[in-house]
This record gives structure tokens, C-alpha cells and sequence, in this order.
């Protein structure tokens, strides 16, 4: 099974100006088989994109919490959720 997903921000601690670009990276920790990945906002059901990277030139409706969640299709782990503010 799938664990220690975790997701690193740049800027770090995920403090970005209006209009800059926002960087979030997904790493897995133990896990085998092909990865495929999803990017959510606030508990919504709807990715935000697919991938390991996800790259956002934030507005003023993307503060919030987001999260990556990894499936190798037997097993779904989802990472701890990162705080994003846009200054």
C-alpha cells in the first residue's frame, strides 16, 4: 500500500504574492507500480490537475488548504494538507 505522501511548496510555507507562481510537488514515500496523482482544494472532489508538480499563478481565490492524493490503482493515500496564502 500507498504512504508518506507528502507535499513540499515553493515559496516555502506556501506564502505567495497575488500573481506570483505557486509550486506544489508530491512525493510518496513507500509504494510500488505506476503512481498517477490528483490535486484538491479545500475537500473539493474536483482536481485542481493531475501530475506530481501542480503550478498556480494564484489569485485572490486560491488561499486555502490543498492536498495530493497518489492512487497506484490498489491502493489511495492522501498527503497531510498544506496551507496556502496568498499576500
Amino acid at each position: 500500500p500507498l504512504s508518506g505522501v507528502s507535499v513540499s511548496a515553493q515559496p516555502p510555507g506556501g506564502q505567495v504574492a497575488l500573481g506570483d507562481l505557486l509550486v506544489l510537488s508530491c512525493a510518496v514515500a513507500t509504494g510500488t507500480g505506476p503512481l498517477s496523482f490528483s490535486w484538491h482544494r479545500g475537500g473539493s472532489a474536483t482536481p485542481l490537475g493531475t501530475g506530481p508538480r501542480l503550478e498556480l499563478h494564484v489569485g485572490d481565490e486560491d488561499s486555502g488548504h490543498y492536498q495530493c492524493r497518489a492512487t497506484n490503482g490498489d491502493s489511495t493515500a492522501e498527503s497531510p494538507p498544506v496551507q496556502v496564502t496568498v499576500l
